[in-house]
């Protein structure tokens, strides 16, 4: 029988490791493993394989494993890495100072440089000192492996140089100057490069797993929508629980405006049930006796009492709770592009020292030049700015976004971004407003409008039905006497002295008030466009039809427009019905309609969406889209919906203008082509140094100048991000 282990994953640098883990879990028979880079878990399913074995082969990867502790702990624990950069910081900024600044070389001052360096290199460093050996282990090099090349061979060479060289000598200096001569090293010191790149790139990895998504907030949110306490009947008396106390078969009572606790099936009364947060569909689902209902669902209606079917794991909340989880697992991270640029400059720069020191010892040089040079090679090739290449660009851009009204989780999503080729657009809260309000009034030959409109609106003005809210809040309303609510059908009562009765089309018949041929026709036109109709009498005839339906916002269809000249192809995606989707998606331009799906449903118009090639980004706003945000290459949740869809995507626009969807992804596009600038920049002024170090022509000031303007460039050129403007 197969089982399902979570693991919490330690160690890991980037998306390299999470694919070594997932290919050693995946190596044990009877496993299946995903591992999730951004949250660190693994989800394996084994047939009986010892959660010890799980553990240890991880570690055999050279990783961490645990299983997530049963209780959340109440402090939030220490940030390690802040830590490191906060010490790094602290101990770099004089080395870096002296080194630079000939007038604070005092007598000695080299010394000092080791002391406050020396921490920096071995314990701020030791995260990509640990990963640099892992990845030798399997053959491979990323960004880390550079970093810590780089940086041991600065320390290691100001060692030689201080101790059995001429730079431990009392009043040695590092003049301010550029002059390119060939030198043995021995009187070179390289502190301040080796203490600067390990305080840059762990500001920069701060700076990245600051922004990474929260795992587990989109769940928490989740289960927070469900009702914490319940009203159970025992004994023909209420009771309040806890809903975990609820058990199935237990009767539980449920007022107009309360949470359902439980899925479960109405045992008396009737009532109408807003089921948003399950099909999106904004009109409330009228139920009665025998009628299923389902947890977290909220009763608009009348008081109903409710059998519960299914409690805990089993409810449709909590599975669209996994669904959710399921998503966020199985989302493939992009390894980072400098890691990807890494891995085929490090053998290079290796090949360059070997030859380097093989070069200068075959033409007779001394061994102490020739591995100056050799070493040197190491030292300029570690670019200071690969560290800060990506967090500065996605600081900025970021904080422009945010300006704008967009928040991006992390820096993963960008590389999404840029493939996007499909937009899926959730109908109800984001295309429209996900209020029902008045369309239109119909009325029956030689009726006055107003007076339609003025009895509708004071006969509905005592109902807390949302299309009675809708019909009330059009205008003013005459007084109303003798109102009576006929539940699931509507209501009756009498306005200034006339007998009048508002509902379904069904009522009027009762009352003997068949619909006039011109009232017909407007009633079955509504219905064919998938809108809400309801028909008003009195004295004895129909006069009128009202016409109810979600409206589109203002900005939908410029959005869809825009999205459109991006290269993009947009899909709207309901649980609506056909004819109400398709009439708001030819009001606003979307041609690919996909409509009357569950939230599971969603899913797996997602994943056929990007089984037929597709890269998919999907636009909710509500709880049922949660797993479809997750599941999609990117997640955009508007700021005005739940904070479960918030959660479980990748951006959120703040404004809930659809607008912005084109905004985010204009300005994600570039961020990226900035990241990419940053480090082509990055490793240019490296790389036109390498010649110098391979001649043995670098001096400590041209490591430190390629190290600073590497590090400006970045910054400014991240900056520039700045002036990106809205097209709203």
């Amino acid at each position: 029988m197969s089982q399902e282990t979570e693991l919490l994953l330690g160690g890991m640098t980037c998306a390299s490791c999470a694919n070594r883990i997932e290919r050693k879990l995946n190596k044990l028979d009877g496993v299946s493993a995903t591992v999730n880079y951004a949250t660190e878990k693994a989800r394996v399913t084994s047939d009986g394989v010892a959660t010890e074995e799980l553990i240890a082969a991880v570690e055999a990867a050279g990783y961490t494993a645990s299983l997530p502790a049963a209780e959340p702990a109440d402090e939030p624990p220490t940030d390690p890495l802040k830590q490191r950069l906060i010490v790094s910081a602290v101990l770099s900024v004089p080395v870096i100072a002296m080194a630079m600044i000939p007038a604070l070389q005092f007598t000695n001052w080299q010394w000092l440089s080791l002391t406050l360096a020396a921490p920096v290199v071995v314990w701020g460093a030791w995260p990509f000192h640990r990963a640099a050996w892992t990845n030798l282990r399997h053959g491979t090099s990323t960004m880390d492996t550079l970093v810590s090349m780089g940086t041991l061979a600065a320390l290691g060479w100001s060692l030689y140089a201080l101790f059995f060289g001429t730079a431990g000598t009392p009043g040695m200096t590092h003049p301010f100057e550029f002059t390119i001569a060939r030198t043995d090293g021995a009187s070179n010191i390289y502190l301040e490069a080796a203490a600067g790149v390990t305080t840059f790139i762990l500001a920069g990895r701060w700076f990245e797993s600051r922004s990474k998504r929260q795992a587990g907030a989109a769940l928490r949110a989740l289960m927070d929508l469900g009702a914490k306490t319940v009203a159970v009947l025992k004994d023909g008396k209420e009771q309040q629980i806890p809903v975990e106390q609820l058990a199935v078969g237990d009767l539980f009572v449920v007022r107009p405006g309360e949470k359902i606790a439980t899925d479960g099936t109405v045992e008396n009364g009737s009532s109408a049930v807003d089921r948003s947060m399950l099909t999106g569909e904004s009109v409330p689902e009228e139920v009665g006796v025998g009628d299923a209902v389902v947890g977290a669902t909220v009763n608009v209606g009348g008081r109903i009492t409710v059998r519960a079917s299914r409690v805990g794991a089993d409810t449709q909340l909590a599975q669209m709770a996994k669904a959710v989880e399921e998503a966020q697992t199985g989302k493939a991270q992009a390894q980072r592009l400098a890691d990807r640029i890494s891995g085929i400059f490090v053998p290079i720069v290796i090949a360059i020292s070997v030859a380097t020191l093989g070069f200068w010892l075959g033409a007779g040089n001394s061994a102490a030049g020739a591995f100056t040079a050799a070493v040197a090679v190491l030292i300029i090739a570690c670019p200071c700015a690969l560290g800060l290449a990506t967090p500065t660009a996605l600081m900025v851009g970021t904080g422009r976004a945010a300006q704008l009204g967009i928040l991006i989780k992390g820096p993963e999503i960008l590389e999404s971004t840029r493939r996007v080729d499909t937009v899926v657009l959730d109908k109800t809260g984001t295309v429209t407003t996900g209020e029902m309000t008045l369309q239109s009034v119909h009325v029956a030959d030689g009726e006055d409008e107003d007076v339609v409109r003025a009895v509708a609106a004071a006969l509905e003005a005592g109902s807390e039905h949302p299309i009675a809210r809708a019909i009330a809040d059009a205008t003013p309303s005459m007084t109303v006497e003798e109102f009576t609510s006929l539940e699931g059908l509507g209501v009756q009562g009498v306005v200034d002295g006339r007998a009048a009765v508002i509902g379904r089309r069904s009522l009027l018949a009762d009352w003997s008030m068949p619909l006039p041929a011109e009232l017909a026709d407007a009633f079955e036109t509504a219905e064919n466009q998938g809108r809400t109709a309801v028909v008003l009498g009195w004295d004895g005839r129909a006069r009128g039809v009202l016409v109810i339906s979600d409206s589109v916002k203002p900005t939908s269809k410029q959005a869809v427009a825009e999205l459109r000249a991006l290269g993009l192809t947009p899909v709207m995606l309901t649980g609506d019905n056909e004819a109400a989707a398709r009439t708001i998606a030819a009001e606003v331009g979307i041609d690919q309609v996909i409509a009357g799906v569950l939230p599971t449903g969603k899913v797996d118009a997602v994943r056929e969406l990007q089984a037929s090639g597709k890269v998919v980004a999907m636009v909710g706003d509500g709880i049922n889209d949660a797993a479809a945000l997750a599941t999609a290459d990117l997640g955009l949740a508007m700021g005005t919906g739940t904070d479960v869809a918030i959660e479980a995507s990748d951006l959120t626009l703040v404004r809930g203008d659809l607008r912005a969807v084109g905004d985010a992804i204009r300005l994600s596009r570039r961020t990226l082509s900035t990241i990419k600038g940053n480090l082509f920049w990055a490793f240019a002024y490296n790389v036109a140094a390498i010649p110098l170090a391979a001649a043995g022509l670098l001096n400590p000031m041209l490591a430190g100048a390629a190290m600073a303007l590497s590090s400006v460039f970045v910054v400014s050129n991240s900056l520039r991000l700045r002036r990106f403007r809205s097209a709203m």
